[in-house]
């Protein structure tokens, strides 16, 4: 078996590991709701469990690394993993500080995602380009993933706020937002389905389109077109043919993945509603019934307040400096600098309104999940939809 072969079932492993845990993470809240103890035998195993899958996880990405010869951060496929990774070892941090068994109820189900998206991406190892031929790509985007895996941690806090605090008998704007949080979790849902099926049924359309520099290349769909590439032209087709054809600067290949995943995931969440017969908010409340508020507000404020800093050095200071080796300038106005900009300038306003204006408890866990929202849509759609520097991820 090659060291490609074992780092594989290493990611397989640490998957089904953050699964199982999952579970014993809810086991552990019905215990807790039960005896008051939330540290019980099931938090106990559920927590080992996790670092079990924490550290195969961190062999597949030591073994990658030694196999392709540089950090294994330079697609999406690998970015997108390590950032799942990241994200388990901030929860495994924070749960040994506060012993909050509720977070993994929900920070691993986000792992799960996201790895599950990157599952989606091609997996093969290729030669780097020449821009990503720098050890600062590595610093600069293993800090990036850090720092956004630390504010994420905030959102999962928030939402655990949210779903004890809100009133969900009574219609208000806060009710409807928090479900349209929950829709957005089934959406990913959705864009994992949807690919893994059409995925094993090895479904394939190819077409010719004319770039933006106005050259003819080829392009294969892995899912039904919805949107064609600009001025395409049918080289292979299975089924139905693009409904729109989209300008040279979208991407719409991806914008037909986004467009199928929100079809998807509105049906399984109708589904779910039908089924259920209440708001998908209202079936994840009595989890978290007996978690403490201020512990929540707590955790959510340092993890934004560690995780900023550590975002601010790997995705602006050290991709600057990236930016001016691989390219010869500071800041080109590239959709993804862009929208790392965004994502700081939220952040920084986040600490201003919460030190300066007072804004915790409520206020508090909104702003945290909208930063990650901002963080989930330069992850997805920027990279997905938008064509730039950042396009070989």
């Amino acid at each position: 078996m090659s060291l490609i072969d074992i780092s594989g079932n290493l990611l397989f492993v640490a998957f089904i590991a953050y699964l199982v845990a999952t579970l014993l993470f809810g086991g552990s809240i019905k215990q807790a709701n039960a005896t008051g103890n939330n540290t019980g035998k099931w938090g106990q195993l559920a927590i080992v469990v996790t670092i079990i899958g924490f550290l195969s996880q961190l062999g597949y990405f030591i073994t990658r690394w030694i196999y392709t010869g540089h950090a294994p951060v330079s697609n999406m496929f690998e970015f997108t993993t390590a950032f799942g990774m990241f994200i388990v070892g901030a929860f495994i941090l924070i749960y040994f500080i506060y012993r909050l068994t509720a977070l993994g109820l929900v920070a691993l189900p986000v792992a799960l995602l996201i790895i599950a998206y990157a599952s989606m991406f091609p997996k093969e190892v290729s030669p780097l380009v020449p821009s990503l031929q720098s050890y600062w790509l590595t610093i600069h985007v293993i800090t990036a993933a850090l720092g956004q895996s630390i504010l994420a941690i905030s959102a999962v806090a928030g939402l655990i706020y949210l779903l004890k605090a809100v009133d969900l008998t009574k219609p208000s704007k806060q009710r409807f937002w928090l479900e349209a949080v929950m829709y957005c979790l089934v959406i990913v849902i959705g864009f994992v389905t949807v690919t893994s099926t059409f995925g094993a049924m090895d479904y394939e359309s190819s077409y010719n389109y004319v770039d933006k520099e106005g050259t003819t290349r080829k392009i294969i769909y892995n899912l039904p077109p919805i949107f064609g590439m600009n001025e395409y032209e049918v080289v292979e087709e299975h089924g139905m043919s693009p409904l729109v054809e989209m300008p040279a600067l979208i991407n719409a290949k991806k914008l037909t993945t986004v467009a199928w995943s929100l079809l998807v995931g509105s049906v399984l969440y109708l589904l779910i509603r039908l089924i259920a017969r209440r708001r998908i908010s209202a079936i994840f409340q009595p989890l978290v019934k007996r978690v403490n508020l201020q512990l929540l507000d707590e955790i959510g404020y340092r993890s934004v307040l560690i995780g900023f800093p550590v975002f601010s050095l790997g995705a602006l200071i050290f991709a600057m400096i990236w930016a001016q080796i691989a390219w010869s300038r500071f800041w080109g106005w590239d959709p993804k600098e862009v929208w790392a900009l965004i994502t700081w300038l939220f952040y920084a306003a986040f600490l201003h309104l919460r030190l300066s204006k007072g804004w915790e408890g409520q206020k508090s866990a909104w702003l945290a999940l909208i930063g990650f929202g901002i963080i989930l849509f330069n992850l997805i759609a920027v990279n997905l939809i938008l064509a730039g520097l950042h396009s070989y991820a």
